[in-house]
C-alpha cells in the first residue's frame, strides 16, 4: 500500500483575504475539505494557523480511532459470547 499523507493543507487567496483548508485525501484523485478558516490578513498567518490546527485535528483524529477501535473490539467480545451461548 502507498504510504501517502490522508490530512494536509492549503492556502488560498479569496475576495476578502486569505483562506486556510484542511483538506483530507479521500482517493488518489478527490480530497475533500474537513476544516476552513477565511478572512486573514496575510498569507503567514493564515499558513501559521492551518499548521497549528492540522496537527490539533490529526491528533483528535487518532484518539477517536483508538476510542473506535476499543469499541468495535468490546462489540466484538460480546457478539462472540452471545454466539457461545
Amino acid at each position: 500500500m502507498a504510504n501517502g499523507k490522508k490530512f494536509d493543507y492549503r492556502v488560498v487567496e479569496k475576495r476578502n483575504g486569505w483562506a486556510a483548508e484542511i483538506i483530507r485525501q479521500i482517493s488518489a484523485r478527490r480530497t475533500t475539505i474537513s476544516k476552513r478558516e477565511m478572512g486573514f490578513a496575510t498569507e503567514a498567518e493564515a499558513t501559521e494557523w492551518a499548521e497549528k490546527t492540522l496537527a490539533e485535528f490529526v491528533q483528535n483524529q487518532i484518539e477517536r480511532n483508538k476510542r473506535k477501535a476499543l469499541q468495535r473490539s468490546a462489540n466484538e467480545a460480546k457478539e462472540e459470547a452471545a454466539d457461545l451461548d
